[in-house]
């Protein structure tokens, strides 16, 4: 491979992942929405999808191993190289929690009482958003902004999940609603959990790219 071919494969690898994070950013929030609404058009939508986002991530993953294996690449490129081929796997486990927001969306109904969907899920979406920007921009300085915003939503999602878990506590009825409120309970804890995944990808994306950049493992650990 030629040197000005090699630089256009890596130029284009970098395309790629960014296109591919806005395609997961978009998706993840079309899973909020489904889900806040009680969507289940949308939500059967974004679940049957999933099997197109594994092959395009499987595709991606196979040029960063090929770009490896011909060019041998060292320094910086290595560098590019491998954190774009982290930052891929990142991206497709938001596509699976996703996925996850998707499968427990309910006709016509929230998630949970004592979920704020779309403000807790958005902040996520909104980190991975930033992580994917700053990987395009070679910005460190918004790497560290994403992890300082995780703080933020691990704060939000334990407050989120101690509220669901007082309103269990506080539950009355026959067993029929209490099971109905164990099944609620369940799958409003299910998606902070989840949430606060996404925010950990994002940071994870964050560190990727801070390392990518500067060899800097300060967000790594």
């Amino acid at each position: 491979m030629t040197r000005d071919r090699y630089h256009d494969r890596l130029a284009t690898l970098r395309t790629d992942v960014v296109l591919f994070g806005e395609l997961i950013v978009e998706r993840y929030e079309s899973a909020v929405a489904a889900a806040e609404a009680g969507d289940l058009r949308a939500a059967d939508r974004i679940v049957s999808g999933d099997d197109e986002i594994n092959r395009r991530y499987l595709e991606l993953e196979g040029d960063c191993i090929d770009l490896i294996a011909r060019n041998q690449p060292v320094a910086g490129d290595l560098r590019l190289i491998t954190a774009s081929f982290k930052i891929l796997t990142d991206l497709e486990r938001i596509a699976d929690l996703a996925t996850n927001l998707a499968e427990r969306t309910e006709y016509g109904a929230g998630v949970h009482p004592a979920v704020d969907l779309g403000s807790l899920g958005l902040a996520a979406g909104e980190m991975v958003a930033a992580a994917v920007e700053a990987y395009e921009n070679d910005d460190p300085t918004a790497c560290r902004g994403v992890a300082a915003d995780d703080d933020t939503l691990d704060s939000d999602c334990a407050a989120t999940t101690q509220r669901i878990i007082r309103e269990l506590l506080g539950t009355d009825g026959d067993d029929d609603e209490r099971a109905r409120t164990a099944e609620t309970t369940t799958r409003g804890l299910l998606t902070v959990r989840d949430i606060e995944r996404v925010g950990d990808h994002a940071v994870n994306i964050a560190a990727r790219t801070l390392y990518m950049l500067d060899s800097d493992d300060e967000l790594l650990y």
